[in-house]
């Protein structure tokens, strides 16, 4: 056999479940046949009897191993030079051995020897780096990643891609083997320069791989179930808190309370408590959007205009023995975002949010895939859509109206802004324009950076009479390709209790 035969190609493991249903040399026999009938480019046997009889029904390569537990020692595979032979002379066109660094009967450079000495191919299963270098240095021809995560400690989940990657730089001849689970992992194992990618139990192992799939499905299982019971969903705002049961689009029940913004996160939680105290038992999640940054189930403030909340504040762990559910939080804007792509005005399609209300809020779905964290901060920028060095929602939301109002005189919160500039009131005409310019550049921003199928507008001052289509008169003399299509949020003061319920259960 030439190693070229190798390159590229897919390796089956046959090795049954010892003392299992499928431990008889007619079903490894059979593993063997089917696997390379199904394009498999060589095979691993263990022991001399499973390879003798392979290889008696197959020219094709093979890697020959032997597992023995011993006293003296935690090798398993290929542990003495007898083995290494007896493999040889059974068939084995590659004989493999373990190649750690661990306490071992023959030193590796003995089995090497062994094994050229019958004209054979060495491959040293290793478990690091280090353990391959060694096994180069003493002839070996192959370094597998087959024992990596199994000299100590937790066993990993999946391949060891790292190592696959660290060893390519040291022989272009690595065997990826180890986890390998499904077709994507065996595929990345090659992007990562293996030589050839070994699978075993996924194939091989009917036990093994019934159990994955049983215990997926046991999860899938117990997700449904919380799925189909409402959803403690909580909108903590500037001034006021809005609680509901929520079950997919529908809001069951709801309740609001006031945001005592001096009393701090501990106390807006309380008051939901109380609130929701009735409903206790008829959730199995509690979803929670905020404005400001959600990290690691922390909140952090960004703003404190909008509302001033302590760096990294505990909150899905506060909330969860608070409200005596397993918790999850959001922003406030990216939650709605979401509800508005699976339920609303986003129509499944690449969207990106804005919520113009007391402040400026955004969120992104792209792909499919809501962006958390940072993305979406768009009331934040200070860039070409801001007119002066703060942040652009201090100059476009319900608080900058309510302040120029009061500066020109005219105390108004935003809602009477709007009501004087419907009856012609200039200055509040002027200053609902100004508000209305400045959501368009960032429109405009926003399409040229991300370009969304759609922003979907939301909140207060954005679904106020006539504002969207002040926004759109503004980007009217963009080139069509450039221009955003703006459309009105469908879901309203629910959109982020609807987004933050959905997100609970899936992330």
């Amino acid at each position: 056999m030439q190693l070229e035969a190798l390159r590229n190609g897919l390796m089956v493991s046959c090795q049954p479940v010892p003392a299992g249903p499928m431990d008889s040399a007619g079903m490894v026999v059979g593993f063997a046949l089917a696997a390379l009938a199904g394009g498999a480019s060589g095979l691993r046997i263990e022991s001399l009897r499973y390879l003798q009889a392979v290889r008696a029904a197959t020219a094709a390569p093979i890697v020959g191993i032997i597992k023995s537990d011993r006293s003296d020692t935690a090798v398993r595979i290929t542990a003495t030079v007898g083995q290494a032979v007896a493999l040889a002379r059974a068939g084995a066109d590659v004989v493999a051995f373990d190649a750690t660094r661990r306490p071992r009967p023959v030193s590796v450079a003995d089995l090497v020897a062994a094994i050229k000495a019958e004209g054979k191919f060495a491959m040293a299963d290793c478990a690091d780096l280090e353990d391959a270098r060694q096994a180069l240095a003493a002839g070996a021809d192959i370094v597998g990643s087959t024992l990596s995560g199994y000299t100590g400690g937790p066993e990993p989940e999946g391949p060891d891609f790292a190592l696959i990657t660290a060893l390519r730089v040291l022989t272009p001849y690595v065997i990826a083997e180890g986890r390998v689970h499904t077709p994507a992992e065996a595929a990345e194992a090659l992007r990562c320069g293996a030589f050839c990618v070994v699978v075993g139990s996924a194939l091989t192992r009917t036990e093994h791989a019934t159990q994955w799939f049983k215990a997926a499905v046991d999860r899938a299982a117990a997700a449904r179930a919380a799925a189909e019971r409402p959803v403690l969903a909580i909108d903590i705002g500037g001034t006021k808190t809005l609680a509901g049961l929520v079950a997919g689009a529908k809001v069951l029940e709801s309740f609001t309370v006031p945001t005592a913004r001096a009393a701090g996160p501990d106390a807006w939680l309380a008051a939901v408590a109380e609130g929701a105290r009735t409903w206790r038992g008829r959730y199995a999640r509690v979803g929670i959007a905020v404005s400001g940054l959600v990290a690691g189930g922390t909140w952090s403030g960004l703003n404190p205009k909008t509302l001033g909340v302590p760096q990294r504040y505990p909150l899905t762990e506060r909330a969860t023995a608070a409200l005596g559910a397993p918790s999850f939080a959001a922003n406030d804007a990216q939650a709605a975002a979401w509800g508005e792509y699976r339920f609303g005005a986003g129509g499944a399609a690449d969207m990106v949010f804005l919520t113009i209300s007391t402040g400026i809020g955004g969120g992104l779905v792209l792909g499919g895939r809501p962006r958390l964290g940072l993305a979406g901060h768009f009331g934040l920028w200070r860039g070409p859509s801001a007119a002066h060095a703060g942040p652009l929602e201090d100059e476009v939301s319900g608080r900058w109206l309510a302040a120029e109002a009061a500066a020109a005189g005219r105390p108004a919160d935003a809602a009477g802004v709007f009501a004087a500039a419907g009856a012609g009131e200039a200055w509040a005409e002027r200053l609902v324009a100004l508000s209305a310019e400045r959501v368009a550049r960032l429109s405009a921003d926003i399409q040229l950076g991300l370009d969304p199928e759609r922003i979907v507008v939301g909140g207060g001052i954005g679904l106020a009479a006539g504002y969207l289509e002040r926004v759109r008169c503004y980007l009217a003399d963009l080139p069509e390709r450039c221009r955003p299509e703006l459309v009105p949020a469908r879901l309203g003061v629910h959109a982020g209790l609807v987004g933050v319920a959905d997100l609970s259960l899936t992330h």
